[in-house]
């Protein structure tokens, strides 16, 4: 992109109201927070946020031939996703690299709707308009058509019932099913980047002003405040979540990751990468990849990406995403390591900050798990 004017969400002038802190996030003019990140973010774990995550990617697919378009473009089995579920997936360049992750909803019997991260939206929508090629279905550009607000958090699903007879209660984790919000039409999902439940409402633009309102007032007696991408940061961190463009890049395959899971092998037919994924499948049990792993501080310092791990004075791996972590209330980060220092409690082990050697705990991911 040149350098062109930001984007805003329609919730631009609701931000700037409430004194938002507004950043540059992707090309969209986005809030990071509102006033404390550390508030907004325990608000999240222990009663509800509000988020506008208008910035994200939405990418229809649809037509006779959805279902095999996207078996054949994303690395997941598209095909085997029901009506009104979601599925978490990625997709991958031919040799392997991953371009992106993706959550994918199936709206209808032949019509999807990709999900793709905002800095990654349009290469996710030229990688697909480029693989639709001789399928019977079309890729759509959707990302003007939705606004996306979340609420998170353990009162989410008491405030959003009392704004919707949708049944909430039947509604599965990374299941999505149309109903009213506030009287606005929404795409009703339960789903989420916080590590806690919660919904992702995808709707009209022109009603993100009047829901936002809406949920706001709902939330008003339960502790509900909007928050800011600063606390979305910490709160995947400490669910384990990754983030593209830390965990996740274009030089590491989804085997590197550690999310060689989402890479579904048993699929009918070719798939995009799937030649160059074999190959790193067997690598990876022959000779495992550095290892994902969580690290906590034992100092104050706070580790940040693309410090070296250390270990025996040797570099052993490197941090990809660090922050305070206000839940454990110390410095926390995700790190690649070798598979030798992976082990939780792992001895030696090191963050170098400034040429400081730290000395950080090695932990399983992720951090935090909400007690269900």
């Amino acid at each position: 992109m040149s350098s062109t004017a930001l984007r805003h969400t329609a919730l631009d002038a609701v931000h700037r109201a409430l004194g938002a802190t507004m950043t540059d996030f992707a090309g969209w003019d986005m809030p990071l927070r509102y006033g404390s990140e550390r508030d907004e973010h325990v608000a999240v774990r222990t009663n509800a946020g509000l988020f506008d995550l208008s910035h994200m990617g939405e990418i229809t697919v649809t037509g006779p031939q959805a279902a095999a378009l996207l078996n054949f473009a994303l690395v997941g089995n598209i095909a085997s996703v029901g009506v009104g579920r979601a599925r978490y997936t990625m997709i991958c360049q031919a040799d392997g690299g991953i371009l992106d992750d993706l959550i994918v909803y199936r709206l209808a019997e032949t019509e999807y709707m990709v999900v793709a991260n905002a800095s990654n939206a349009q290469v996710v929508l030229d990688a697909l308009t480029e693989r639709a090629a001789g399928f019977d279905a079309e890729v759509r550009d959707d990302r003007d058509a939705y606004a996306l607000i979340a609420v998170q958090g353990p009162q989410s699903p008491g405030i959003l019932k009392s704004l919707t007879d949708a049944d909430l209660d039947g509604l599965k984790y990374y299941a999505g099913l149309p109903g009213t919000v506030a009287g606005v039409p929404a795409l009703i999902a339960r789903t989420g980047y916080t590590g806690e439940d919660g919904f992702e409402l995808f709707v009209k633009p022109e009603h993100a002003v009047e829901l936002w309102q809406a949920l706001t007032e709902a939330g008003e007696g339960v502790g509900l405040v909007p928050c800011g991408l600063s606390c979305r940061d910490t709160l995947r961190l400490e669910a384990g979540m990754p983030l593209y463009g830390h965990e996740l890049t274009t030089s590491l395959t989804p085997f590197d990751a550690g999310l060689g899971r989402v890479v579904k092998f048993e699929k009918e037919g070719d798939f995009v990468g799937r030649e160059a994924l074999t190959g790193a499948a067997a690598r990876a049990e022959q000779n495992p990849p550095r290892v994902l792993v969580g690290l906590v501080a034992e100092g104050r310092r706070v580790p940040r990406a693309g410090y070296a791990v250390v270990a025996g004075g040797e570099v052993i791996g490197e941090v990809t995403s660090g922050a305070p972590s206000p839940t454990l209330g110390k410095p926390i980060a995700m790190a690649y390591v070798d598979a030798a220092h992976a082990a939780p409690g792992a001895e030696g082990v090191g963050v170098d900050i400034r040429g400081s050697h730290e000395p950080y705990q090695v932990v399983a991911l992720p951090f935090y798990k909400r007690q269900k």
